[in-house]
């Protein structure tokens, strides 16, 4: 756990040119399952993250947080607008986000679509925390770097 620790302080420490005022890098979670969105924030915040949850795409796309997010966690298999719509949208209103896309649905090729569309990750539920961070850190380092 304390290697795991180590790992999100490097995270939060290479983002901080990514902040908002309190100082965290805001990473958006987009899942209709409940407990996901209120356990996930929760495990964020540990690794030294600002997080905020939204139960569908068309809330986090109403939301003043898209344009401070740095990072978006997105279920894929949603009502209304899907994780794989969302990532169109971004791009249609060139909001370049990174997106770790989190599923409980294995499916090969659309993981590779995704990942050929510009996700960082497709990871399966349950993922484990190491993975999770792995992933945000990828992330991150993406925006640092330009998108």
């Amino acid at each position: 756990m304390d290697a795991l620790r180590e790992v999100a302080h490097s995270c939060a420490m290479e983002s901080q040119h990514e902040k908002r005022e309190d100082g965290h890098s805001l990473v958006s979670v987009v899942d209709d399952d409940e407990s996901v969105r209120e356990s996930l924030p929760d495990l964020l915040r540990e690794f030294g993250f600002a997080a905020r949850a939204f139960s569908s795409a068309e809330e986090f796309l109403a939301s003043d947080c898209v344009g401070q997010t740095r990072c978006l966690i997105l279920d894929i298999a949603m009502p209304g607008m899907t994780g794989p719509d969302l990532q169109r949208e971004l791009k249609i209103r060139r909001q370049e986000i990174p997106i770790v896309f989190v599923t409980a649905h294995r499916d090969e090729a659309l993981r590779s679509r995704l990942l050929a569309q510009g996700a960082v990750e497709y990871l399966l539920k349950p993922c484990s925390d190491t993975a999770l961070l792995k992933a945000l850190n990828a992330a991150l380092r993406r925006k640092l770097n330009g998108g």
